[in-house]
């Protein structure tokens, strides 16, 4: 018998990190788009990017969503979704002016931060919201309480500098999609600072972010080269690469397969690969399909704890 030719493709190792994609939250924020296209017919009206990843809001456009930036932009007679990351209190308060029907697909976990934020200045505190300016989940927290009433904190610099007008009266909370390192020393600052500090009740960074970053770095330490699967905009996404090029592994985000520098890539002997929280795996198996292209590929799940969580959906979608 002839013998078999030689593969011409270097071999390749991917690593792919599990838990990856879709959280609880994504994944009913856009089962609620979808039932409500299903309950009211399209076009639906969705203010704001439902979760941040542009192959699930074109896809939804395709079934009757319409994205706006702004309550005024949607037509009387017509329903609208708040997006995953929360509003201010003045939308659907706005919405409820206009007699408009809407519904709110808030992660619950962020409404968790939202109800902490009121309890806290029914308390009289004052809230230092660790976050990034102009996230749309740090503008809906700010907008459920006065203004003024809460302070952003975004660094450790500026934890160390803020200036608080009555210290032992004041309490933090934090976006659900940060870094957990660089929250960690943020809060350690504040604590330094103001030992009296209220913390939450329980951590405000919410499972999924703390999931995959640790899944991240339980694969960072064999890989050559990281490809993270998630928008730039996507805030949990940007943190996982930084997870990895923290522990000195080269990492790139990148939306699809058709993102991927292959000058960069080079021939790497193992590749991590992972998604942010709202990216399908749809787009974690058209990356491995790249990389078959030319590589001769072998794929290793890490090991993992399953995710078990789930979110109930909107009564008014269920009934």
């Amino acid at each position: 018998m002839p013998e078999p030719k030689p593969n011409p493709k270097p071999a390749l190792r991917v690593l792919i990190a599990a838990p990856r994609g879709f959280c609880a939250g994504v994944d009913r924020a856009i089962q609620i788009v979808e039932l409500a296209l299903e309950r009211f017919g399209s076009p639906v009206y969705v203010r704001h990017e439902i979760v941040h990843n542009r192959f699930v809001v074109e896809r939804l456009k395709q079934l009757g969503a319409v994205f706006v930036d702004e309550l005024d932009e949607v037509p009387d007679d017509r329903p609208v979704v708040f997006s995953a990351h929360g509003v201010p209190k003045s939308v659907p308060a706005a919405a409820r002016d206009r007699s408009l029907t809407f519904v709110d697909a808030t992660c619950p976990l962020v409404s968790k931060v939202h109800r902490q934020a009121e309890r806290l200045i029914e308390e009289g505190r004052h809230i230092l919201f660790i976050g990034h300016a102009g996230h749309p989940e740090v503008i809906g927290t700010f907008g459920q309480v006065p203004a003024g009433s809460m302070t952003l904190i975004e660094t450790v610099e500026e934890a160390n500098a803020v200036k608080i007008g009555n210290p032992s009266n004041i309490a933090f909370l934090t976006q659900t999609t940060l870094s957990v390192d660089d929250t960690a020393a943020v809060v350690d600052a504040l604590k330094a600072r103001f030992p009296d500090i209220r913390a939450p009740r329980s951590e405000d960074i919410c499972y999924a972010t703390s999931n995959r970053q640790a899944a991240v770095k339980a694969i960072a330490g064999e890989c050559d080269r990281m490809l993270v699967i998630g928008a730039p905009n996507s805030s949990n996404s940007l943190r996982l690469a930084e997870v990895a090029e923290r522990m000195g592994v080269p990492a790139r985000l990148i939306e699809r397969a058709d993102d991927i520098d292959w000058d960069w890539l080079g021939q790497p002997s193992t590749l991590g690969l992972t998604a942010g929280a709202s990216a399908p795996e749809l787009l974690v198996r058209e990356v491995l399909d790249a990389l078959r292209e030319r590589f001769d590929v072998t794929e290793e799940i890490a090991d993992h704890t399953p995710e078990r969580m789930t979110f109930k959906l909107p009564r008014e979608l269920v009934a």
